[in-house]
């Protein structure tokens, strides 16, 4: 089968619907199957299209439905199309409706869709891998690490804001790695680590390196406002790093509801406060540790690499029909 994924992402930035697209192309080559990458469809033959981002992909969708009549479109939803774009998009509405099956990434998604969507939606979770090696915790400091780009749906500066709180006693280091994105972001980020000694803004990584900063973690932060569903959590679970989170439906749907490691959306003393306690109490820290191994399977490979032979199977059945 010929599959086309269309992925909107900044040249030169490694956005999570970048990885995500990357990803999938080799879950579905595992597969048997054809697969091309691009940030939009150029036109060619394909026998199904599969497009990340409802409202970003939407004219690719509608130039696929022009020029391969018939053929399948599978629309895949992430942070910003279920969270506020559904509600505010008319166009990524119209996209939802002519797709003929929708991924998302997290189950807590389902409850964001009308019926007629969550009728043709299917729960892909990301999946991820840990690095090859060892990577020992940094003696002498309780590093935690912050892995997304500086831009205000990530409310990128929170974890240093909250690092600030700590006492001098404190060994609390936050490490983020992340692009920054937009006017002033960059500024933003340096004037924080030039009067922050707990925060070090390290810019935008490869992805290799960016994991092993995760796998040699204390922790990971998530602070943002919105996600359909991070790849950076499926990267702790797979790292077996425990996982402190805003409370979103992103997080939500992959950590469950009685994950003990959320705070509110910008709250700073709450984060602080996880943050002492992750720091100051072994028996909480290993109880968050222990909680990303058990989720760990929610994350392998071979698990969303089935989910996909599961929805094109379906794909192929539908137009035998």
């Amino acid at each position: 089968m010929r599959i086309a994924i269309v992925a909107p992402f900044r040249p030169g930035v490694e956005t999570g619907n970048r990885v995500t697209a990357r990803r999938w192309a080799r879950l579905l080559r595992d597969l048997g199957h054809h697969v091309s990458v691009r940030p939009e469809y150029d036109g060619r033959p394909a026998d199904v299209l599969v497009a990340l981002h409802a409202r970003k992909s939407s004219r690719s969708v509608e130039r696929f439905r022009r020029l391969q009549p018939g053929r399948p479109v599978v629309v895949a939803l992430t942070g910003t199309d279920l969270y506020p774009d559904l509600g505010a998009s008319r166009r990524a509405r119209s996209v939802l409706s002519a797709a003929d099956r929708l991924v998302v990434l997290q189950p807590a998604a389902l409850r964001a869709l009308d019926p007629a969507a969550r009728a043709k939606a299917r729960v892909i979770h990301q999946s991820a891998t840990r690095p090859r090696g060892r990577f020992p915790h940094r003696r002498g400091a309780f590093e935690v690490v912050v892995l997304s780009h500086v831009r205000p749906v990530k409310d990128p500066l929170r974890a240093a804001a909250a690092a600030r709180l700590r006492p001098p006693s404190s060994r609390l280091l936050v490490l983020h790695a992340g692009a920054a994105l937009g006017d002033g972001a960059a500024r933003a980020a340096r004037r924080e680590q030039a009067r922050n000694p707990r925060y070090r803004w390290l810019g935008p990584l490869p992805r290799p390196r960016a994991l092993r900063l995760l796998a040699r973690a204390r922790a990971l932060l998530l602070t943002s406002v919105v996600e359909g569903g991070a790849n950076v959590v499926s990267e702790a679970l797979a790292c077996a790093v425990p996982v402190l989170s805003s409370r979103i439906a992103g997080s939500i749907g992959i950590l469950g509801p009685a994950h003990p490691g959320y705070f509110d959306v910008g709250d700073t003393a709450g984060l602080a406060a996880l943050l002492a306690r992750a720091e100051d109490d072994a028996t909480f820290l290993a109880r968050l540790r222990r909680r990303s191994r058990a989720l760990a399977p929610l994350v392998s490979p071979a698990r969303e690499r089935g989910c996909w032979r599961r929805l094109l199977q379906e794909l192929s059945a539908r137009g035998r029909r």
